[in-house]
C-alpha cells in the first residue's frame, strides 16, 4: 500500500477537472478581493500539483505551494515550467509549514488539505497559518462537510473506467474519519495495465469547532459560504478569514 497521492499525483487534475478549476479560482480570487487583497505574496497549503498556484500567479500574485507528497510536487513543477510560472514548491507537512522573507498577505488551504489533518492539530495548525500572515492577511480554507463525509462518502464505493484509467475508491467510516482505500490500473504505453494502491485518511470536522479555532488561534471568520459561495451546497463548507 502506497502512501496518499503517490499514483495519482500524475491523474489528480484530469480526473478532477469536473470540479471546475477555473470556476473555483474565480471563486476564491473573488473572495480574496473582498478583503482588498488584490497583490502580493499568497501560500497554497497543501497544494498538490499547483493548479491554484499557479492560476493566482496568473492574476499577477507571488505563489509558494507546500505539499507533503513529493509525487504530487513533481508533478507540480513539471507544469509550472510548462506554463512559464515561477511560483515556488516545497516539500512540507502542513501543519510546519512557515514562510520566508516576510509575513505574507494570504493563505489557502483548499480541496480537502484540512480534511487530512486530525481534529486535535487544527488549532495549532491554524496558530502557525496565522504567523505566517500579515495583520489583515486573509486565510482562505474549505472542507468537505461532516454531513457529505459521514453521509455520502463514509461506507460507499465510487469507480470509474476509462480508457487511460481505471480506479476504485472504498470508504470505510468511524466516528471521527474516513478510511480510503484507493485503487488505481494505469495503462502503459505497451498496453498493459499497471496497479496502484494508495490509502487516505480524511478527518471529519464540524464547521462550529472550526470556527472556534480560527478564532482562537487569531482570526476573525467573517464569513462561512457553500461550494462557490452557494448557500445550498453545503457538501464543501468554505471559511473566509482574516488575521487579527
Amino acid at each position: 500500500m502506497n502512501a496518499a497521492y503517490s499514483g495519482l499525483a500524475d491523474w489528480f487534475e484530469y480526473l478532477n477537472a469536473d470540479c471546475d478549476y477555473e470556476k473555483w479560482s474565480q471563486y476564491l480570487y473573488e473572495r480574496l478581493c473582498a478583503q482588498g487583497i488584490v497583490r502580493g505574496r499568497g501560500l497554497d497549503i497543501g497544494c498538490g500539483s499547483g493548479v491554484f498556484c499557479r492560476a493566482f500567479s496568473r492574476r499577477g500574485y507571488s505563489m509558494t505551494g507546500y505539499d507533503n507528497s513529493e509525487e504530487m510536487l513533481s508533478r507540480a513543477q513539471r507544469l509550472a515550467a510548462r506554463e512559464g510560472d515561477a511560483s515556488a514548491y516545497i516539500l512540507c507537512d502542513a501543519r510546519r509549514v512557515r514562510v520566508l522573507g516576510g509575513r505574507a498577505d494570504f493563505a489557502l488551504c483548499v480541496n480537502d488539505c484540512l480534511n487530512y489533518i486530525p481534529q486535535g492539530d487544527v488549532l495549532p495548525f491554524f496558530r502557525r497559518v496565522a504567523s505566517c500572515l500579515r495583520k489583515g492577511g486573509a486565510f482562505l480554507f474549505d472542507v468537505s462537510s461532516a454531513k457529505k463525509l459521514r453521509e455520502e462518502v463514509a461506507g460507499n464505493t465510487f469507480c470509474e473506467d476509462r480508457e487511460e484509467i481505471a480506479w476504485m475508491w472504498f470508504n470505510t467510516p468511524y466516528a471521527d474519519r474516513v478510511e480510503m482505500d484507493v485503487t488505481l490500473f494505469i495503462k502503459e504505453k505497451d498496453g498493459r495495465f499497471r496497479r496502484e494502491d494508495e490509502h487516505h485518511t480524511q478527518y471529519i470536522h464540524e464547521r462550529a469547532a472550526l470556527a472556534e479555532a480560527a478564532e482562537e488561534a487569531g482570526f476573525e471568520v467573517r464569513a462561512v459560504e457553500g461550494a462557490f459561495g452557494d448557500p445550498a451546497d453545503l457538501r464543501r463548507e468554505n471559511f473566509i478569514c482574516v488575521r487579527r
